[in-house]
């Protein structure tokens, strides 16, 4: 396998990767898969954290929108989403003989460690992976944000946004046949070209902070190794 230019990586996985097909809101195979893919990840010597959505259960901003649930109260709920699917994730790498451990910004002592990040850098400097739950912790902000904010406070080099598609192209690749992929692009151009790699708040902070963005395809033959060490396609959003 090729070798990578990351030392630490923040992964952005969505709720919905983790669904399974009739639409339940977990999939086994794709949670054990997922954790093989992490474990070869760790095998090139990367450092990992990641953040995962709550989507496959509940999107605050969508369930507020029936109006007898407030927005706050709503992004609540999706953050509790996030907690849901985190353990889920740690149980999955803990059985792929990967130590790992849920971290929630919304406090629930009695089911996972609150987040703190001197904790979290010490778990990482010990090869565990963190998994970071409950989003920032606050409503009106989305796990887009939450991954770049926790990429910054963790010394990550990079954010590896996995989504269903291959990289960042010029147009969306499912309706524009002529749409190109990008290989690399830089913060100042995919503002200019308007391209939605993650949204307003997140990519703000991303090029304030000036992080790099890797976005690529979460699906086969794909694979999160695969897209850090060059070997699949992928989009570098760079500084």
């Amino acid at each position: 396998m090729s070798e990578t230019p990351f030392r630490r990586v923040l992964v952005k996985l969505s709720g919905e990767a983790l669904a399974a097909p009739d639409g339940y809101w977990l999939h086994p195979p794709t949670l054990a898969g997922l954790a093989e893919d992490i474990a070869r990840t760790i095998e090139t010597g990367i450092e990992v954290a990641l953040v995962v959505g709550g989507g496959n259960m509940i999107r605050g901003a969508r369930i507020s929108q029936a109006g007898f649930i407030d927005r706050a109260t709503g992004d609540s709920l999706g953050m509790m989403a996030t907690v849901m699917n985190s353990l889920a994730l740690e149980t999955a790498l803990n059985a792929a003989g990967v130590q790992a451990r849920t971290m929630s910004a919304v406090s629930m002592p009695t089911i996972c460690e609150t987040y703190a990040r001197q904790p979290a850098l010490h778990h990482l400097d010990k090869g565990q992976v963190v998994v970071l739950a409950g989003g920032t912790g606050n409503p009106y902000f989305t796990t887009d944000t939450a991954a770049v904010l926790r990429a910054a406070e963790l010394r990550c080099d990079a954010v590896l946004k996995a989504t269903q598609v291959d990289g960042v192209y010029s147009a969306d690749p499912k309706l524009d046949p002529n749409a190109t992929r990008y290989d690399r692009i830089t913060h100042d151009e995919a503002i200019a070209r308007d391209l939605k790699i993650m949204d307003t708040a997140a990519f703000a902070l991303a090029r304030e902070s000036r992080l790099s963005i890797v976005v690529g395809s979460v699906h086969p033959p794909s694979s999160i190794a695969a897209i850090l060490t060059g070997a699949a396609p992928s989009t570098h959003v760079v500084p």
